[in-house]
């Protein structure tokens, strides 16, 4: 682990200073320029969001795991020869959205997610979830500043294609969260190996929405190229854990075996940040498991090999 160390709020001043405090509870327990907003290219955004799961729950603890775990992450990436970190990261206090409906909670995350990209100028935000259905105010947040006359490209790494209409009388579900931002972002869904005939047909139908089946994704890396080639120049990943399977990622609300493996799709994500422009990206659905802290290392890493990715090569 990290030899960092960290101290408290009230001892960085004075002889208190020097004691060997635990490092701050942020992502990667940064301190100091590297973990303020007024130096941080990146920001994260905790939303422990949960309400409309549908087998396992546990997804509202999720963020605060992942950060937790990232406080042992390794700052240097052997892969970048860099320690993405030096960049700057933020993390930002977590939304507790309104528990009057996930309609109501959804409304208030898309305004305080504009606002606070209105804020953030320029800064690249990553948001850690909670359940998926979080992804849609950000998504539509994202399409509706990024204007232009292009549509706002999304890349989804998920089991499930997530394009039903509604879920069990809840439109704004975990289930349909992709169905709910097609009217202003285009989709390209990878690792898919769970859907239903209503969501295969209305994806077949509808221009800008591909589903990249995990089985395919075993013959050989042609479906790399297929997806990129989907893609628009602007892109908003949106990472549903689950993507993996449930060997590498069992903490999750609804595992699906023979998901993806981490060698080869780290290859394709850095391909992504290569070849487009990530505006802006999620980590979602992990639901942590007591005693078992390998899957909320996982997604702490994911989520800081992805920044990795978006920095790379930049000063």
């Amino acid at each position: 682990m990290s030899s960092r160390r960290g101290d408290s709020a009230g001892a960085r001043q004075g002889a208190l200073r020097d004691l060997p405090w635990e490092l701050p509870h942020n992502f990667l327990g940064l301190e100091g320029a590297q973990g303020s907003l007024a130096d941080a290219r990146a920001v994260i955004l905790p939303v422990p969001y949960e309400s409309t799961t549908s087998y396992a729950g546990g997804t509202r603890a999720g963020p605060r795991a992942i950060l937790q775990a990232s406080r042992f992450v390794e700052l240097y990436d052997q892969e970048l020869d860099d320690e993405p970190a030096r960049h700057g990261v933020h993390t930002l206090p977590a939304l507790e959205l309104t528990r009057e409906g996930a309609t109501a909670a959804m409304a208030e995350l898309e305004a305080a997610y504009g606002r606070i990209l209105d804020e953030l100028a320029g800064r690249f935000p990553v948001m850690l979830g909670g359940e998926h259905s979080i992804s849609a105010p950000a998504i539509r947040a994202s399409a509706t500043r990024e204007g232009g006359s292009r549509r706002l490209s999304v890349l989804q790494m998920d089991a499930h294609a997530d394009l039903r209409d509604g879920y069990e009388g809840a439109p704004w579900s975990h289930a349909s969260f992709a169905r709910r931002c097609v009217d202003v972002a285009d989709f390209v869904a990878v690792g898919v190996r769970a859907a239903s005939a209503e969501e295969v047909a209305f994806a077949r139908e509808r221009p800008g929405v591909k589903l990249i089946w995990a089985d395919r994704m075993w013959e050989d890396d042609d479906w790399m190229d297929e997806a990129l080639e989907a893609l628009g120049e602007e892109v908003y990943l949106t990472f549903d854990l689950d993507y993996f399977d449930p060997s590498l990622m069992p903490a999750t609300g609804t595992p699906e075996p023979g998901g993806g493996d981490w060698y080869r799709t780290l290859r394709f994500l850095r391909r992504v940040f290569e070849e487009r422009r990530v505006i802006g990206m999620d980590v979602v659905e992990l639901a942590p498991q007591p005693g078992v802290p390998a899957p909320d290392f996982l997604a702490a890493k994911l989520t800081y090999k992805l920044l990795g990715y978006r920095f790379a090569g930049e000063g």
